[in-house]
């Protein structure tokens, strides 16, 4: 009987791929309920987790009371609520080790183009390490003035070789494979297009390792690329079979981040923090009305930024709320590496971070059969904001919703996050 690898396997089950690990219906589902008594009573119960007989023994280390520096112990009140933040922050940034990735970007003009009413320019700008950035801005052809923006955020997917397509166009071609993934995460809506439409600057950069960001299979050594080679653009199958390597290739990408004293979530981190810097940089952009927005890892990029960054005043996480304990005993298979900040887990539970700006305003959107996530602990999460802002006397900034079906960014959704923006940014002057 010849040996069956985990690729094997993955590929012989139809497993798509989904914040850069394999993912199905057909895996059993993870949860941490007591399983059936064993065969032996000598035996102890556990848990049926990601970690088996050790679940219980992590799921201990990840108490229900409040994590170490979180908002809601007895020590942090609203009048010492910048000390906090500011303490939570430092830490938070210390376990990141964001790299130097430089000042503001100096961005070039690749290409404008009108396009369906919009002024749009594919930009590039250069990062202290890796190939340029790619980036697309859209505003409203007539638009003159200052106007509010928006940092739209793409998300994971398991497909790196595309990245602001994925949310953005300025042409009417588009390749089949970008087609079927709006199609099937965002019900055929080029989102950052449609906010552009509602009058907003709207900013789409490449995330690290996606898109201009990825790593080339020719920079690799042979042994990890096997026969792969860097393929016909215009050939769906050479990019579904990067799209493949990318996805196993990111465990190696972030231990040898770690190797080099840094991380995956510090590095993506400091890549939209520079992308942030560029938006605030434009004459025509109001630094004081920025959102930011995604889906997936989009709404993870969201948290972290927003999180951290003041200069977003308005944030809307999309499909990226969960807790700690539900990663770390259900789900962590279904996820990518640029969630975890190495050590922090017990400084702050995973919505806390985003929690850190409060009193500003937030919204976060969830399905209800993500399958992501555990409902179960999305609904805590949901609780944790909640308590959050009210603990600060800022209940009317926090805002949560909870829609049917699985993990996606569709019309409904869109719409509610859209109009919420609005009441944030687009209709507010400085």
């Amino acid at each position: 009987m010849s040996k069956i690898t985990r690729r094997d396997f993955f590929q012989h089950a139809g497993i798509v791929t989904a914040g850069g690990i394999a993912l199905s219906g057909t895996l059993p589902e993870l949860v941490s309920t007591p399983a059936q008594a064993q065969s032996s009573p000598s035996q102890p119960i556990v848990f049926e987790n990601v970690l088996g007989e050790y679940g219980p023994w992590a799921k201990k280390m990840l108490e229900d009371a409040p994590a170490k520096l979180s908002f809601l112990r007895d020590e942090f009140n609203l009048g010492g609520i910048d000390s906090w933040r500011k303490k939570a922050r430092l830490r938070l940034l210390d376990c990141l080790a964001m790299p130097d990735s430089g000042g503001v970007p100096k961005a070039q003009v690749l290409e404008q183009v009108e396009f369906e009413g919009l002024t749009i320019q594919h930009l590039q700008w250069e990062l202290p390490y890796g190939p340029p950035t790619r980036a697309m801005f859209l505003k409203p052809s007539n638009a003159k003035g200052k106007l509010p923006a928006i940092l739209a955020l793409h998300d994971h997917s398991g497909k790196k070789y595309f990245g602001h397509q994925k949310i953005s166009r300025a042409s009417s071609e588009v390749d089949p494979l970008i087609k079927q993934h709006v199609d099937e995460y965002y019900e055929g809506v080029w989102w950052a297009n449609q906010m552009a439409r509602r009058g907003y600057a709207v900013l789409v950069p490449d995330a690290f390792l996606f898109g201009s960001r990825r790593i080339r299979l020719s920079q690799v050594p042979r042994i990890m690329r096997g026969l792969l080679v860097e393929g016909n653009p215009d050939n769906d199958l050479d990019i579904v079979a990067y799209n493949r390597w990318a996805s196993q290739h990111e465990h190696d990408v972030a231990k040898s981040l770690l190797c080099a004293g840094t991380t995956m979530p510090g590095v993506v981190v400091g890549d939209d923090q520079r992308a942030l810097d560029y938006l605030c940089s434009r004459e025509d952009v109001d630094v004081s009305r920025i959102g930011c927005c995604g889906l997936s890892s989009g709404g993870l990029r969201t948290l972290f930024l927003a999180g951290l960054d003041d200069r977003i005043a308005a944030a809307c996480c999309v499909g990226m709320m969960t807790t700690w304990r539900d990663l770390c005993l259900n789900k962590s298979y279904t996820h990518t590496w640029m969630i975890y900040p190495p050590g922090f887990m017990r400084d702050l539970d995973y919505p806390e971070i985003l929690g850190l700006r409060v009193p500003l305003p937030i919204f976060v959107q969830n399905a209800e059969h993500d399958q992501l996530f555990t409902l179960s602990e999305v609904q805590r999460a949901d609780r944790m904001l909640a308590d959050i802002y009210k603990k600060a006397g800022a209940e009317s900034q926090y805002k949560s919703a909870f829609y049917p079906g699985t993990h996606r960014f569709d019309l409904k959704m869109q719409e509610d996050a859209f109009t919420w923006l609005d009441s944030k940014l687009l209709n507010s002057r400085s």
